[in-house]
């Protein structure tokens, strides 16, 4: 068994290091290339004369695990390597001229524009076809084809640094390496390949670009023959027709090109009006990525013999093989094709936050009075919930029916103009984003302001929640009493619910888990909204011959405007009841101890166990531990749905990392320094109390911080602004006749007045 291990690890170690580690004990580089050289042998097949190059350039990549060496040290010492090899090769003739003879044979016998037109591309036609393609290649290698020159170049660079080390040989070991690999039939037949990939390529841009999926959302309408992609293969047709340096026609082709490029800028500005298809994102970027190779070729082709066509061709080697390991990256794919997608999402639930944010008192009351709403509309969600617990259903109709219960809660509450307190961060959290895209870095005061609004905002429905759930499930449980003589639960339940309540326990993991569901509510709004506007729902529903027949023009028009307003709404929290009530019956499939902790149906549970149990029970410590539970369960599911929420929208709109760490450090310390501030409204205050703030800041920190900020933020036009104010001091007089004093001069208050005009 010892023995099988150790050969097994043997087994492992060659896998991950490869073949030519057993050269690379040797001291001396001529015995290591002595020995790799052997392999290229012009007689052997093809596959044996590529793993040859293959070891041959990992001898030229070998780094030891230990080195003291930066990137930029190694590269230099690949590049020594490579001459090396060369004089070595030089000083060698007739092994020179074997290796020769094997690596032109091998590249004449690899034939097919495939190295030129797939490297590093997408050329699957569809996202998911795409991600599968990308997904088996991280498991399961390559395999070297003749007929696929591709496959044998991705062999020869799996490194992204090779990308860097390409571009930084000289012209000189270019020419000596060229001479090494290829002779004028050689050259001439990857000519003839740089044109057929023109071609190929050329065909994929006009396949997409004249399908209707395209056609319809380019701006203006035009027809099929006019669009600039038919216009394109005329133009590269032509080109190619003619000879490589014809400066006219490669202007032609080359201004085509651009015009596709900008083609593909307005279907992102569709799509970006008009809803998301990740489906068509992915094949704008292929043919966007198309379009970018299409115009390096074109620059290989057409230059000039001499140092500027070796620059190109070094530059075009390069860019496959940074593109080959950027197309690799299943990661890169989801980023670059979900991105504006979740912009989107992130602005049509900033859209539909904004009516749920409390900027002042008048605002905090109406979130007040809507949380009220949604508790009345609670207290009996959660009897029903009792209610349903008692009929002893299978687990799995047992949550079914827990989630219907839910959804026509939820619903109730949103068409009432109710609000579910730990839905709001979800859909606010988006809105605070819109605004920290906007600010600039060192404006910390508005990001502040609004940050505080969407707290108290979350505050005040919490507290709309708790302050009708608990009298309402009281009532209703004293109801129930007279009517039945019976208490909503056992004095085993009522207990075990009392417990599972409490802070000592999971209780915040299942609170931190529900804030994950809310996030994911919400992430279903977002969709559900941007497949309205994508697929022009409410113009089929107005304008569809039948509704128009049944409801008549008015109402199928009011319809489908309802439904454009509530669909982001309706489908979050139909998502919303489906998540809390499957969720524990999905975890129990799993063997999972998984539940789910809402703050408002948590107060009505413990509401209802105390009313079974006695009001005795407030007394004792049970009871305080379950309420510290309720309020870790709405700070921990607040927090998550929040925290998601705003993660998710910064990236989508590119916010900089350092504007969102000095937000979070500008929130916490103001937090730490007020909590009340981001509880209850702050109170207006009258023009001369403002002013004195004002001062009391400038005072304390010596600076005005608003004028500090503008300043960072535009220091040339305030520095103009500087001037023609030290300009205007210097022509009015003080009382005695004489010109002012300079701004240096001035008192503090003439200053901060001064500076309160300008701001």
């Amino acid at each position: 068994m010892k023995f099988l291990f150790y050969k097994m690890l043997v087994v492992w170690r060659r896998l991950r290091h490869g073949v030519p580690g057993r050269h690379m004990d040797r001291d001396d580089a001529g015995r290591q290339l002595d020995a790799l050289t052997r392999r290229l042998d012009p007689a052997a097949s093809w596959y044996e004369r590529a793993n040859g190059m293959l070891a041959l350039g990992e001898w030229l990549r070998h780094r030891p695990k230990v080195t003291l060496l930066d990137r930029a040290g190694w590269q230099e010492v690949r590049r020594q390597r490579l001459e090396f090899m060369l004089d070595w090769l030089d000083a060698n003739r007739d092994v020179r001229r074997s290796v020769q003879n094997a690596l032109q044979k091998t590249l004449r016998e690899a034939t097919g524009p495939e190295l030129f037109s797939t490297t590093g591309l997408p050329h699957e036609p569809g996202f998911f076809g795409e991600l599968a393609e990308r997904l088996t290649r991280m498991i399961l290698p390559r395999h070297l084809s003749p007929s696929d020159l591709s496959t044998l170049f991705a062999a020869m660079f799996p490194d992204p640094e090779d990308a860097a080390w390409l571009l930084a040989l000289d012209d000189e070991l270019l020419a000596r390496l060229w001479r090494l690999l290829a002779d004028d039939g050689v050259a001439h037949m990857y000519w003839q390949q740089v044109e057929e990939a023109i071609t190929y390529l050329t065909t994929t841009v006009i396949a997409d670009g004249i399908s209707p999926a395209f056609r319809q959302r380019l701006e203006p309408k035009m027809p099929m023959r006019a669009t600039p992609f038919l216009a394109l293969r005329r133009e590269i047709e032509t080109y190619l027709r003619g000879s490589p340096h014809d400066q006219g026609a490669l202007r032609s082709a080359r201004m085509l090109v651009a015009v596709c490029h900008a083609q593909t800028d307005r279907i992102y500005a569709h799509l970006d009006e008009y809803g998301v298809s990740v489906s068509l994102v992915y094949r704008v970027e292929r043919m966007r990525a198309h379009l970018q190779r299409i115009g390096r070729l074109l620059d290989v082709r057409s230059a000039m013999p001499g140092e500027t066509g070796a620059g190109r061709v070094q530059v075009l080697l390069a860019d496959l093989v940074a593109s080959q390991h950027h197309r690799s990256s299943v990661r890169g794919l989801m980023r670059r094709s979900f991105a504006l997608l979740a912009r989107k999402m992130a602005e049509r639930n900033a859209d539909h936050g904004e009516q749920a944010i409390a900027r002042d008192g008048a605002g905090y009351r109406r979130v007040l009075r809507a949380g009220l709403l949604g508790g009345v509309v609670i207290g009996g969600t959660v009897l029903m919930k009792i209610t349903l617990a008692r009929l002893g259903m299978v687990q799995f109709f047992d949550g079914a029916a827990a989630s219907l219960n839910y959804a026509v809660s939820f619903l109730l509450i949103s068409a009432i103009g109710g609000v579910v307190a730990t839905r709001q961060p979800a859909i606010t959290a988006p809105a605070l984003a819109a605004r920290v895209g906007e600010l600039d870095a060192d404006d910390r005061r508005r990001v502040l302001a609004q940050s505080a609004q969407l707290l108290r905002s979350q505050c005040a429905a919490i507290f709309g929640n708790l302050l009708a759930v608990a009298p309402v499930v009281a009532a209703l449980c004293a109801l129930g009493w007279f009517a039945w003589g019976r208490e909503p639960l056992s004095p085993e339940q009522a207990r075990a619910a009392v417990a599972s309540l409490s802070l000592i326990g999971p209780t915040p993991l299942y609170a931190a888990l529900t804030g994950l569901l809310l996030w994911l509510a919400s992430l279903a709004a977002g969709l559900a909204d941007n497949w309205f506007a994508l697929r022009r729902v409410r113009e089929v529903l107005s304008q569809h011959r039948r509704v128009v027949h049944a409801l008549g023009a008015m109402r199928a028009e009011r319809m489908a405007a309802w439904l454009e307003r509530n669909v982001a709404a309706i489908a979050g929290n139909l998502a919303l009841a489906l998540l809390l009530g499957m969720a524990p019956v999905l975890a129990a499939f799993f063997s999972l101890p998984l539940d789910i902790r809402h703050v408002t149906l948590a107060a009505g549970t413990l509401v209802a166990a105390i009313f079974s149990l006695g009001w005795e029970w407030l007394a004792t410590p049970a009871f305080w531990w379950a309420v510290a539970g309720i309020v870790a369960t709405a700070v921990l599911s607040v927090g998550v749905a929040f925290a998601c929420a705003l993660a998710l929208a910064l990236r989508a709109r590119d916010v900089s990392r350092r504007a969102r760490h000095g937000m979070q450090r500008a929130v916490l310390r103001r937090f730490l320094s007020a909590p009340l501030w981001f509880i209850f409204p702050e109170r207006r205050k009258s023009a001369t109390q403002h002013e004195d703030d004002q001062s009391d800041d400038e005072d304390a920190s010596g600076i005005d911080l608003d004028a500090a900020a503008r300043r960072f933020s535009q220091p040339r036009v305030l520095e103009r602004r500087a001037e023609e104010d030290d300009d205007a001091d210097d022509d009015f007089p003080d009382s005695s006749g004489h010109p002012g004093p300079p701004p240096s001069r001035r008192s503090g208050t003439q200053a901060a007045e001064s500076r309160r005009r300008r701001a």
